[in-house]
């Protein structure tokens, strides 16, 4: 029985394996799992033989040839499907390095997770990985060159274009973050309000009409004309007999071209034939209707880069070309120059494999050659009519050699057309002269221009051309981040991160919030839904409008795909309970531990973690963070705040029922208890301490006490501030809280603050969510029983169970706790549920709502409340009649 694959997915960001992004697979050994390598004859002679190049893996023995000796030991296959998709990426041009193999509880399965560079092709390493090896344990030997040429293919259409990919390498260096925004090379350097945008070379402050005019060939040659720049003479033609007739008016030879294109596609040059014009003319025509004619310049074929108005580099680009050896053919010559290490498929080298086109063979056809002919020995022969690097061509840097006059000429022309990045395209035969001064001129201009005859040319000095641009972008000094605020824990997420944003909010910063109930851009909600994962964090750093970042960090976010960013300025972790455990692999409060730990991975060494010092799990990541850490707990004389005091940090505690900031001697009074709406006057403890957190997160981004005091106590838990966490709903003769509740430690908590609220009974509307454990359902119920008087069961999210089964789990809980089964009802429709709870209360009563679809408990409250209303104005009316 071979391997299989279970499931596969990217992990995006930081996640519960690692800081980095990684794929994740979980494969079933099967039968393999009795058979290590050691026990297969010629395994590793075989591996050796297929993918020698993993003689260079350490793995954990940590020298050259490690991998190797484990295989020799004996190790198994999910351990060598990692390795093997490292290598796979590796031979494709797409270095990585890390990789780790997971046993789990099941037995054969295993959890593999190995870095990536671009998602798809580390998706498909792994699923080759699993085939060869696979293959490798019945003796059978896959063959490896297709499948690199394969990943190859993938990474040369997902990838940024080498242009980008080094515009964006420059800004990390720098420290400036980047979000990709298609799968081309539309990028975003920069969050919120400080980002800026590029594609390709254009960026966002490029002129559209400076664009506009360097993509239409006619138009630049006449208005460079008129503004005194030596251009060839030409003119723009639709037909054959036109092409023609103008190649007889200005004279042979010359070159056609596509009135707009680029990357030198259907261009022909020097052409001296109506045989040849006629090739070249229907060749033109598939890149484009309209095309260009005009004098053939003699002279080699030269880049200028002028960025932000300078001249930066310049480039002499000579065509693909074959030196004759005097017995080899044109096409073996062509397959001996590609064996040439620094070329390569695409973009992955300095230089680019040849490619037998129909370019060529035209261009051969006219010098009466075939790719099977020889050519002398010595005679070099150009295969292409263009000197474009992706054409197989190649780059040397004259940046240093350019005459001024051509400087300034260039220079010149950027301001001409408009644009702050501008590739100028001239023919001379000597650049070290003023291009007046002979034959020479100027042939086009790219809006776009390629980088990587600078940044990387065949022979010279290699340019930082792409740190030129990124200076338009981020001038030095300017800002190119947002504050980010990460919250994630059990419970009190959403609430701490709506206070959060209310207390910024209200200090005047525009705030992208987002939570498992949506994105909130300042107050406007615009996405409703579960926003808690990577997707909702992407969004918020993408708003322009954004200043601050106040991000919920779900558990099912980072299992699913990891963190949304890669660095915070402030992470929360509020507390680590029950809950979801037997989900993705977290099976105890130790992994789902680790699992919340990922986010301190992020913080940045100058930022701040706030973690709850009354949760013995929480403060055992502690040491996890490189930034500073602000402790914050309901008991003043907590052991480790006093301690952490000492050490001289920052605390956020409860003194004489105020909530205090105190670092040293330095105590500062944030508010009284009991003017804080959200603590209920300090009964709602768990509000209390997602008010601390809160606080301890304002103050880690320099707000000081008056500012976070305007915050908390304005913040009410209200259907309008805050819906679906503990909004409390008068009802004239008995309260409704509507409430998440969902949990083991929510329910004690909202169950302990109940008798405050509300003297009589106790009513609850209950949901038992399907993809919990069964034990975990009914060890919910249990927990319902110690604090109500009646339950109404219902079944809005059973998730995968059939119908009605979460409800029988969670009345199994209730009837162990000891509860009354007279006193329980089952109805499986949730607003039906909501009714009949809603029915049952009376004078004093409060009905505790478990909200799933929050707007709709909501409003089925509030019309009930509108029926009450209307019944009491009916009553009193009948009343005054009498």
């Amino acid at each position: 029985m071979d391997m299989k694959i279970l499931e596969t997915r990217a992990l995006r960001g930081a996640n519960y394996f690692s800081r980095y992004p990684v794929i994740y697979m979980q494969v079933d050994l099967g039968e393999l799992e009795k058979k290590p390598s050691d026990t297969i004859p010629g395994f590793k002679a075989r591996i050796e033989k297929i993918l020698p190049s993993l003689i260079e893996h350490r793995c954990s023995l940590d020298h050259r040839g490690g991998f190797f000796e484990r295989i020799d030991r004996g190790t198994w296959a999910g351990h060598i499907v990692e390795h093997v998709a490292l290598e796979l990426q590796c031979l494709a041009q797409m270095e990585v390095g890390f990789g780790k193999t997971y046993s789990t509880d099941e037995y054969g399965i295993y959890n593999i997770v190995y870095r990536y560079r671009d998602e798809e092709a580390g998706i498909e390493a792994g699923k080759y990985a699993v085939e060869i090896v696979n293959g490798l344990f019945k003796n059978q030997e896959t063959e490896i060159p297709p499948i690199i040429d394969r990943l190859k293919e993938i990474r040369e259409n997902n990838l940024l274009g080498p242009s980008t990919q080094s515009i964006v390498d420059e800004a990390k260096k720098r420290g400036i973050p980047e979000i990709r925004l298609n799968n081309e090379s539309y990028v975003q350097l920069g969050f919120g309000i400080r980002q800026r945008r590029l594609q390709a070379t254009i960026i966002d402050s490029t002129s559209a009409i400076g664009v506009e005019i360097a993509d239409d060939k006619k138009r630049t040659k006449e208005l460079l004309a008129r503004m005194g720049i030596p251009v060839p003479e030409g003119y723009a033609i639709d037909t054959l007999p036109e092409a023609t007739d103008v190649a007889e008016r200005i004279g042979y030879p010359v070159t056609i071209k596509p009135i707009s294109g680029n990357h030198g596609r259907g261009i022909t040059t020097n052409i001296s034939t109506p045989a040849d014009l006629e090739t070249a003319f229907l060749y033109a025509k598939k890149f484009g209707e309209l095309l260009l004619v005009e004098k053939f310049l003699p002279g080699a074929d030269y880049r200028i880069l002028v960025i932000d108005g300078k001249f930066t580099a310049a480039a002499r680009r000579d065509p693909a070309f074959i030196i004759g050896d005097g017995t080899s053919t044109i096409r073996q010559l062509i397959d001996k120059v590609n064996l040439d290490p620094k070329r390569g498929f695409g973009h992955e080298k300095t230089l680019t494999r040849i490619k037998i086109d129909y370019m060529m063979e035209c261009l051969l056809s006219q010098k009466h050659l075939t790719l099977q002919s020889i050519i002398p020995k010595d005679e070099k022969l150009y295969i292409k009519t263009t000197a474009n690097l992706s054409a197989g061509g190649i780059a040397i840097d004259v940046t240093d050699e350019v005459h001024p006059m051509t400087k300034t000429m260039s220079e010149r022309i950027s301001q001409i057309i408009g644009l702050n990045v501008i590739g100028i395209d001239l023919i001379t035969t000597d650049h070290r002269i003023p291009l007046s001064d002979n034959n020479g001129g100027i042939i086009e201009v790219n809006a776009a221009p390629g980088l990587r005859m600078h940044a990387n040319p065949s022979e010279g000095q290699p340019r930082n051309v792409a740190g030129a641009i990124v200076d338009i972008l981020f001038p030095p000094g300017s800002k190119f981040n947002i504050p980010i605020v990460a919250v994630t824990g059990t419970n009190g997420k959403t609430t701490t991160v709506r206070l959060i944003s209310h207390i910024l909010g209200l200090n005047g910063n525009i705030v992208g919030m987002t939570s498992t109930d949506g994105i909130v851009i300042g107050n406007n909600s615009i996405i409703e839904g579960d926003y808690s994962g990577p997707e909702g964090a992407k969004i918020v750093l993408m708003d322009a409008s954004v200043d601050h970042a106040v991000l919920e960090v779900a558990r099912g976010g980072i299992i699913r795909r990891g963190l949304g960013f890669e660095e915070c300025d402030v992470a929360v972790i509020t507390n680590i309970t029950r809950d979801h455990l037997g989900e993705g692999g977290i099976n105890t409060l130790e992994d789902l531990a680790r699992l919340k730990g990922a986010l301190l991975a992020t913080v940045k060494p100058t930022g701040y973690t706030v973690l709850n010092a009354d949760d013995e799990l929480v403060l055992t990541l502690k040491e996890q963070t490189k930034g500073q850490v602000i402790l914050f707990s309901l008991n003043h004389d907590n052991p480790e705040l006093l301690k952490h005091h000492a050490d001289g940090n920052t605390i956020v505690t409860l003194v004489d029922d105020s909530l205090i900031i105190q670092k040293g001697s330095l105590v500062s009074t944030v508010a009284k208890l009991i003017e804080i709406p959200l603590t209920f006057g300090g009964y709602a403890l768990f509000n209390v301490s997602n008010t601390l957190a809160a606080v301890a997160a304002a103050y880690a981004l320099g707000l000081n006490e008056k500012q976070i005091r305007a915050g908390v106590i304005s913040f009410s838990p209200s259907v309008g501030q805050s819906p679906g966490r503990m909004n409390i709903i008068d009802m004239g003769n008995f309260k409704v809280m509507v409430d998440y509740n969902h949990n083991i430690g929510a329910v004690k908590a909202i169950g302990q603050m109940l008798p405050f609220i509300a003297p009589g009974k106790k009513i609850r509307m209950a949901v038992g969510t399907g993809n919990r454990r069964t034990q975990d359902i009914i060890d919910f119920g249990e927990s319902l029983a110690e604090f109500y008087d009646y339950i109404v069961i219902t079944d809005t999210d059973p998730r995968k169970r059939p119908p009605g089964e979460t409800c029988e789990l969670v009345q199994e809980g209730l009837l162990k706790g000891g509860f009354a089964k007279e006193n329980i009802a089952i109805i499986l429709d949730g607003r039906e549920a909501t009714q009949k709870a809603l029915k049952m209360a009376s004078d004093g009563d409060i009905v505790v709502l478990q909200a799933d679809d929050i707007q709709q408990v909501i409003q089925d409250v509030m019309d009930y409340k509108a029926i009450l209303t209307n019944q009491i104005l009916s009553l009193k009316k009948t009343a005054k009649t009498v």
